[in-house]
């Protein structure tokens, strides 16, 4: 079985599990409080060993709250205003396994439940959807209008595939909260959350469900109103997004909008893979997300970003958390080692020379790329990318080669030159040859860094 992502998935229906978290922020719902919390009991009490159900109030005296408590649930008021802000002190105080947010208002069905507890783990987030295939919602039109709109501008501006982002009824295995810092107070804090936790790597599932419309008392959820705190929101994740933090940054610039990241992207995906050939075993160090990596299923990737990692789920299982500086491999593992815009975000060291030659066979294939400072064209690019993207990669370079110390550092390091082509005479990208392991040569030329 695997889930929507394609990742492998166990197949969980009607399994229990450990301790489970229902966090619901409330505010005026007392006429179904005792509703909602004794069907939350029917349907989790038997797939759970234990069972916590926080119900977050604006304080003390609001409605909500008595009945909640007499139905058996823990009552938090929240010290932060709005719906994000009830939302952080609920998801803050639940210690499951896993945890579930949703609605007070019955608008959530509290029988989607079992189907949310049954796809746990085929993702580390899992969205009940009004908008896959099989869900609906029962809403008035202007609303649902309204919500179509946000949710395709989210999607579309930030990247993300998925269909009703601002949907509030969920599933979370509990590691992927602890990573969060959260500053939304509105319902815009559902968008930040998801876009969140995407962005670090984690899978993200929709299941289907049917969204009611509420049995009782008014809706909170204005959404004009919220309008600029959604629009904030959107810029402050779009920044984010295109940081070269977010975990499958490198994949999406090669599909990007802007035609001429999208022509460097697969211009240097063609030159890389090409050089690479198809011997194996290879290593990619410092694989980030990039396509190059994703092509090649049965490539080792390697890379310190955790995210980065957790993002090649999707197309690659030989993945390592490591360091270029000791590779965690054995002398001559490797047939081809691809190490691609990597050594210029890393302090210089003749180590990692040493390790990139170690663990290449003698007569293996080494394919290096990086930009190259003593080269006008970079200069300018890199100035104006800087300008453009101040969160991205160009500010990351910390370490500047030019051809002439890289080809020298590579010769004295025991490989030879066969090929190099230049991405707009800006990007060097070397095809080499290791002719001899080298030991532990360290008098090689050392590049310019940047303090």
């Amino acid at each position: 079985m695997t889930n929507s992502e394609g990742l492998p998935s166990h197949d969980t229906r009607g399994e229990t599990i450990g301790r489970l978290s229902v966090v619901i922020p409330a505010w005026d719902e007392g006429e179904t409080m005792a509703e909602l919390i004794a069907s939350i009991r029917r349907v989790a009490e038997p797939r759970a060993h234990e069972l916590e159900i926080f119900v977050v109030v604006p304080n003390e005296s609001d409605p909500s709250a008595a009945p909640a408590r007499a139905a058996g649930a823990r009552v938090l008021a929240q010290k932060r205003p709005g719906y994000g802000g009830a939302l952080r002190e609920g998801l803050a105080a639940a210690t499951g396994d896993y945890v579930v947010t949703m609605d007070a208002d019955l608008s959530h069905p509290p029988e989607t439940i079992g189907d949310l507890i049954d796809h746990r783990d085929d993702a580390e987030m899992v969205v009940a959807s009004r908008y896959v295939k099989g869900g609906s919602a029962d809403m008035s039109v202007y609303r649902a209008v309204l919500s179509r709109i946000l949710n395709s501008i989210y999607r579309r501006a930030l990247a993300i595939p998925v269909l009703d982002m601002s949907g509030g009824f969920r599933i979370y295995q509990r590691k992927v909260l602890g990573e969060l810092e959260l500053e939304s107070e509105k319902y815009d804090v559902l968008e930040e959350i998801l876009v969140k936790i995407y962005s670090l790597g984690w899978q993200v599932l929709e299941i289907p469900f049917q969204y009611r419309n509420r049995v009782a008392g008014q809706s909170h959820a204005n959404v004009v109103s919220f309008t600029p705190h959604f629009l904030r929101t959107l810029f402050r994740l779009w920044r984010m997004r295109n940081s070269f933090r977010s975990a499958d940054y490198d994949s999406r610039a090669h599909d990007s909008l802007v035609p001429p990241q999208r022509y460097w992207q697969r211009n240097r995906y063609r030159t890389v893979t090409r050089m690479a050939g198809d011997a194996f075993p290879r290593l990619d160090v410092g694989c980030g997300s990039s396509r190059i990596i994703q092509s090649s299923p049965d490539s080792i990737g390697l890379d310190i970003e955790m995210s980065k990692l957790r993002f090649l789920r999707r197309t690659n299982s030989k993945l390592l958390r490591g360091s270029l500086f000791a590779l965690p491999f054995s002398d001559g593992h490797f047939k081809t080692v691809v190490c691609s815009q990597v050594i210029e975000h890393v302090p210089f060291d003749r180590g990692l020379f040493r390790e990139l030659n170690r663990v290449l066979q003698v007569g293996g294939t080494l394919v290096m790329g990086t930009p190259d400072y003593g080269r006008a064209e970079w200069r300018i690019i890199e100035s104006i990318y800087k300008f453009l993207l101040p969160n991205a990669y160009g500010d990351d370079h910390i370490t500047h080669y030019t051809r002439h110390q890289l080809m020298e550092l590579l010769v004295e390091y025991g490989f030879s030159i066969r090929e190099y082509h230049y991405i707009v005479g800006a990007e060097l990208i070397a095809l080499c040859v290791k002719e001899e392991d080298v030991g532990d040569r360290d008098d090689a030329p050392r590049p310019t860094t940047r303090s």
